[in-house]
């Protein structure tokens, strides 16, 4: 496996090394001791699995008082991922960090607790799987607005525009949020 840091602390990319031929391919997705050396002590409570149609954009979503980790990965389709930085006490705070994440490039990306998480289904749909570091509270679920001009983060949007749940549609901008220490 590979790991990327984007900044010390922040959200790492993890490129998983392929065995192939023509029957197929292995590549192993998660060795506890390799993710503690290069992401840290974490222990993962939770899987999830979701699958979105094209258009869709989710978040951006975090638990404040049950901050989550996030090992996040596409296992069909493409997506555009974003984390933002909501520690204040980070010399990034506020900074997002964006990749596409593609089910034939197998890339991972670990978004570390105490940052916001979205992403925009890019095609006709895509199916994610994640592994999370507390559970699900939803009643400690926030979200940032998607297109807060303060956080500049240039999301390919498609013809038509983005799909929306309620909540999201209805996310606060950074200066509203509730952020952590």
């Amino acid at each position: 496996m590979e790991f990327q840091t984007l900044d010390p602390g922040g959200p790492i990319v993890m490129t998983p090394l392929l065995h192939g031929d023509a029957r197929g391919f292995f590549m192993e997705t998660f060795r506890q001791n390799d993710f503690a050396r290069h992401c840290g002590e974490h222990v993962f409570v939770q899987d999830n699995q979701s699958r979105s149609r094209g258009r869709v954009l989710r978040g951006l979503h975090y638990q404040l008082r049950h901050p989550q980790g996030k090992l996040l990965r596409v296992i069909s389709g493409r997506v555009f991922d974003v984390a933002v930085d909501l520690r204040r006490s980070s010399p990034n705070f506020a900074k997002s960090y964006s990749l596409v994440l593609d089910a034939e490039d197998h890339r991972m990306f670990w978004v570390p607790p105490g940052f916001a998480h979205g992403f925009l289904v890019l095609g006709d749909g895509a199916e994610f799987v994640y592994k999370c570091t507390t559970y699900y509270a939803p009643d400690d679920e926030c979200c940032l607005k998607w297109n807060d001009p303060a956080l500049a983060i240039d999301w390919p949007i498609p013809e038509g525009g983005p799909l929306l749940s309620e909540k999201d549609a209805r996310g606060l901008p950074l200066s509203e949020c509730p952020t952590f220490a």
